[in-house]
């Protein structure tokens, strides 16, 4: 990036923002520019980091599938689960239609 994005003016953020549809004031813009600038020149330091010999990563720490075995269970009876139910039709629940 080199500093040369940190001559963001502040007409270049409200031309931006018109873009999005928002509406920003003056001092508004003025606030976004100098945080833009904050974020650019941190993300400048950061790309003069040596980062040779280190391995890509996609997290931060150590992921883990902490999700349980899929195991199989008895289930209940579908005709003993349907004997209490108000509606049925084919092996289903009747319920009332609430979308048309």
């Amino acid at each position: 990036m080199g500093g040369l994005l940190l001559k963001i003016t502040t007409e270049e953020v409200k031309y931006v923002a018109n873009l999005a549809r928002l509406n920003v004031t003056d001092e508004e813009a003025e606030t976004l520019r100098a945080q833009m600038a904050d974020i650019i020149t941190f993300a400048d330091a950061l790309s003069e980091i040596d980062t040779a010999g280190i391995e890509p990563t996609n997290h931060a720490i150590k992921v883990e599938n902490v999700l349980r075995s899929d195991t199989v269970k008895k289930s209940y009876d579908r005709d003993e689960l349907l004997k209490n139910a108000p509606a049925k039709q084919a092996g289903c629940y009747t319920v009332p239609r609430i979308v048309e």
